[in-house]
């Protein structure tokens, strides 16, 4: 059975049209980044590698600024951080969000209700040197059969979004460290 993307519970934002997806080789960037998303963006924290304690304090931090900001935070990877939103490619609390790279991806996506998926990666991007794309076209598709709104990933800032069509916002990286 194909399940519906899953509804936020009353009184969570709406889904932000610009994300930020965090990682460990930002920096101190990431600062930056935090500062210049658009007030109702969403944030995916990822730093997967950081030791538990250091990466509780790191999500505390950055909570903080999303809560003044009033930007939704999500976590990814299987540690509970206190404050948390929803989560990212797994099923939990508040939003689900969902990587998707692939058809099959975005049929388990659908499966399990994700409220947004990251399609990606749409065009080169500094994170996979080297990767192949998906390409405008092929992301569009992926981003349909998920059946939930598809967010770009992956080479995206604002000049691209505005020339790509069939997604509900972008996420980023560099683009928010620029």
């Amino acid at each position: 059975m194909t399940r519906q993307p899953r509804r936020p519970r009353a009184g969570m934002p709406r889904l932000p049209t610009r994300w930020l997806m965090t990682d460990e080789r930002m920096g101190k960037d990431l600062w930056r980044a935090l500062l210049r998303l658009p007030r109702g963006g969403g944030v995916v924290f990822r730093h997967y590698t950081l030791p538990a304690d250091e990466r509780r304090r790191l999500f505390a931090r950055i909570r903080r600024i999303t809560r003044s900001r009033g930007l939704m935070l999500i976590r990814a990877g299987t540690m509970r951080m206190a404050g948390e939103q929803g989560v990212h490619a797994q099923r939990g609390g508040g939003w689900v969000t969902w990587p998707v790279h692939s058809i099959a991806e975005a049929r388990q996506a659908r499966r399990v209700g994700a409220v947004a998926v990251f399609v990606s990666p749409v065009f080169a991007t500094r994170s996979h040197p080297g990767a192949s794309t998906l390409g405008a076209r092929r992301a569009r598709l992926i981003g349909a059969v998920a059946g939930a709104p598809p967010i770009a990933l992956g080479g995206i800032d604002e000049v691209h979004f505005a020339r790509l069509a069939g997604f509900q916002g972008y996420a980023a990286i560099d683009a928010w460290m620029a």
